[in-house]
Formats: structure tokens, C-alpha cells, sequence
């Protein structure tokens, strides 16, 4: 016994094949689009991070060559660009002929002359007009109304006291409006040209280091 399909059957046979045609065909399509246009997002943000990651290095740098500790809390940090003052010193060598005892005659005597030539402020030498130090604690994301982790403290390397700072911010944060999936490969990166882990970090707080745990690309991008 056949069974034929009337011609409006045909259609409609024909019209659910196109629309799961349509399916596996955008499915394909955001199986190799998604993961492009995540990691455009990815670096387009990073790239923000971390210049301001390394506006956050050069105040704690700053912070550190007038205080000898880093500090351990954005509003100190803030407060110190706002008043504190960088002092420009002038080092020059010179000599002089002083008595000694031991031989009985005059001996040159070579030493170090420092000059305090004046002062200039913080903010000036840092950031000159810009004020956008005053927001270095808040991540720059839009729609991310999170902080950077900041920790100071002084450890002891090989005998001597150091003082060390680390800034740290998740992926999850950065990326907080992107594919999950996508995310979760990210915070298990493990490549030389990748930020590897499941944050953007600086600075250390078992090392000695201001560095930043991103590759060198990202600072060429930067510049």
C-alpha cells in the first residue's frame, strides 16, 4: 500500500528540513564564531586591566621610594599621590685632603656630595592633568562595579627584610558577560602567550617582583 504526501504535506516536510538545516547551520557557525569573538572581548579587556594595573605599579613604586614599604590599601595610595612629594637630588663626587694620624701626612679623601636641587609632587611626575588615578582601586569594565585585590607585607628573602605588594583580579570578573564554557578554558590557560590561571596578577607576595603575569604582547599592545 503507497503512501503519497499531498503537495501541501511536501511543504511543510520541506519547510521543518530548512529549518533544521538552519539550526546545524548557525550551530557551526557560533562553534568557530564564538570563540573568536570571545577572545577579541577577552584582549580588548585585558588590554584595559592592565593599564591600569600598571598605573597601580607606578604609584606602589612611588609609594615605596619615599616610605620604604608598599602600601596595603588604595585609599593610602591615593592620599600619597594627592599630597606626597618626589624630592630631585643631584649626586656629584669630590674630594678633599684630611690629616691621617696613622702616616702623618694629608690623604685625599674622596666622597659623594648629594645636592637637594627642589621637589616635585607625585601626581605631576605620574600623572600629570590626568585624575584617573583616583579610580586605580575599581576594575575598568563596563558593567564590572568590582575592586583589585591589594596586599602588602614585608617577608623575609635569604635573611633580609623586603617589603612586596600583589594586585590580583579574576577572570570571572573581567569576563563576567561571556560564555561560560569559554571561561572556564581560559582560567586553565597554560601557554607562553597566554595569561595563565584564573587571574591577572602583579606583583608577588612570596617573590620580589613588580612584575605582571601577562606576556610581553600585551605591553607591546599597550604602548
Amino acid at each position: 500500500m503507497k503512501i503519497s504526501l499531498s503537495e501541501k504535506n511536501r511543504r511543510i516536510v520541506t519547510y521543518i528540513l530548512y529549518f533544521f538545516s538552519l539550526i546545524l547551520v548557525y550551530a557551526i557557525y557560533n562553534s568557530v564564531d564564538a570563540p573568536i569573538e570571545f577572545n577579541k572581548v577577552k584582549n580588548e579587556r585585558y588590554l584595559k586591566v592592565i593599564d591600569r594595573l600598571k598605573d597601580i605599579r607606578n604609584a606602589q613604586i612611588a609609594f615605596k621610594s619615599v616610605n620604604g614599604i608598599y602600601s596595603n590599601n588604595f585609599d593610602s595610595l591615593i592620599n600619597f599621590i594627592d599630597s606626597a612629594q618626589f624630592t630631585i637630588i643631584e649626586k656629584r663626587d669630590s674630594s678633599y685632603m684630611q690629616y691621617d694620624r696613622v702616616y702623618r701626612i694629608d690623604m685625599l679623601r674622596e666622597v659623594i656630595v648629594i645636592d637637594t636641587l627642589g621637589f616635585v609632587s607625585v601626581k605631576d611626575s605620574l600623572f600629570k592633568n590626568d585624575n584617573s588615578y583616583k579610580d586605580m582601586a575599581n576594575i575598568p569594565i563596563d558593567g564590572v562595579e568590582g575592586e583589585f585585590q591589594l596586599k602588602a607585607d614585608i617577608i623575609d628573602k635569604n635573611g633580609y627584610n623586603v617589603p612586596v605588594f600583589e594586585v590580583r583580579v579574576s577572570k570571572d570578573l573581567i569576563l563576567y558577560d561571556q560564555n561560560k564554557d569559554l571561561i572556564a578554558q581560559e582560567k586553565e590557560t597554560i601557554s607562553v602567550d597566554g595569561v595563565n590561571g584564573p587571574f591577572l596578577i602583579l606583583g608577588s607576595m612570596s617573590d620580589v617582583s613588580t612584575n605582571g603575569n601577562w606576556p610581553t604582547t600585551f605591553d607591546v599592545e599597550t604602548k
